[in-house]
């Protein structure tokens, strides 16, 4: 199997080009079967994109562009998801197993009741994006991801791992964050600090989480 050791976690990745694999292009992810299965979506251009109870196994997404979508009940086994922009999307009630987003831009988008398993996100824009009920059940990354102003909420991201990623006012709200991996991030202009028990961070990020607490705070600092 395909992995990727990412700090302290080994992702599994999807392995779509192993040989005697052949992906047919479709034209829609619809299936009145509530499966698809060794496909390429791709260069695709629409105004919403909606998928109901369905499950995406062994394939690609790739240069799909939507300005809203709506995924509920979307299961995806083996997928990747490149160069897609998917716009405010709401995803609910989902389950993700070794897939990888890469290049990706979900800006503004909820994330609700998801369970991640072998899941890789790189390089993607996650501004204003909300996190809500998400579950790492697996290994989980996040490696150069644009976070700026994300908000995570009663989610359990133990032992996730962030590496490179801008977190400028990022929330991090009540949850389980016990072993995350916050190295190698700027810390210093994220929000609810008082969260973050028992996570991994290194030595130079520790005035980076103080002066992220003392402006949360709203502490004064001066001789006067």
């Amino acid at each position: 199997m395909a992995t990727r050791t990412l700090g302290r976690v080994t992702v599994t990745l999807p392995e779509l080009d192993e040989p005697g694999l052949y992906l047919a292009n479709v034209a829609t992810l619809d299936n009145p079967r509530g499966i698809v299965q060794d496909f390429a979506y791709t260069d695709a251009d629409v105004r919403s994109l909606e998928l109901a109870h369905t499950r995406l196994v062994t394939g690609r997404m790739s240069r799909v562009r939507s300005k809203r979508g709506a995924f509920e009940a979307l299961n995806l086994h083996g997928v990747e998801i490149v160069g897609c922009d998917l716009g405010t999307v709401r995803w609910s009630d989902s389950k993700l197993t070794r897939v990888v987003l890469k290049d990706c831009k979900l800006m503004g988008a909820a994330l609700v009741d998801i369970a991640l398993n072998d899941v890789l996100f790189e390089t993607c824009r996650l501004d204003y994006a909300t996190f809500e009920r998400v579950r790492a059940t697996g290994p989980v990354a996040f490696i150069d991801c644009v976070l700026s102003e994300a908000a995570f909420t009663d989610c359990d991201v133990s032992d996730v791992v962030f590496s490179a990623c801008p977190l400028q006012r990022t929330e991090f709200g009540p949850g389980r964050y016990r072993g995350a991996d916050l190295r190698g991030n700027d810390l210093s202009d994220i929000r609810g600090v008082g969260n973050l028990a028992e996570i991994h961070i290194s030595h130079g990020q520790q005035a980076e989480l103080a002066a992220a607490l003392v402006s949360e705070l709203g502490i004064t600092i001066g001789d006067d």
